[in-house]
């Protein structure tokens, strides 16, 4: 744990993201939250609101952070938050996170076949595999000579 002992919320990350940090750097430490550091503060983790952004790109972000808190309460069997369910938190066009979606069009078409309802429901493609838990995934074993 760190040495602040202080979860990295949802609602923080998406701050970060606001002051220009790197989405994916903001939201993997939220996750590094949710699954290793501090599991049992979940409910803790997801309860305070975001507001949609002002520009088209935080609001594609602010869009994922909503679709990720229900998709992880869903499946961690949590009280999802009702700020989540803001219609402002679904895009009038589709956001691929892929970086290549936008010129390859079988990229698209997998996110969009792949990308679990919470995030799908907001125009938001990823793949299913978005929040793929390390934490539980069985160690790597190595061979022996």
């Amino acid at each position: 744990m760190f040495a602040e002992d202080i979860p990295q919320t949802i609602s923080r990350a998406y701050q970060e993201i606001l002051e220009g940090e790197a989405p994916w750097v903001a939201i993997s430490e939220f996750a590094h939250s949710w699954f290793g550091y501090y599991p049992q503060r979940r409910e803790e983790l997801v309860r305070e609101p975001i507001e949609p952004g002002e520009t088209q790109e935080l609001r594609q972000w602010a869009a994922f952070c909503a679709a990720s808190v229900e998709y992880l309460c869903q499946k961690d069997q949590i009280a999802c938050p009702d700020w989540v369910h803001n219609p402002h938190f679904s895009l009038p066009e589709p956001f691929y996170t892929h970086p290549l979606a936008t010129r390859k069009p079988h990229i698209r078409e997998r996110l969009e076949q792949e990308a679990p309802p919470a995030f799908a429901k907001r125009n938001v493609y990823c793949t299913n595999r978005v929040y793929a838990n390390k934490y539980e995934a069985p160690p790597v074993r190595r061979r022996t000579a």
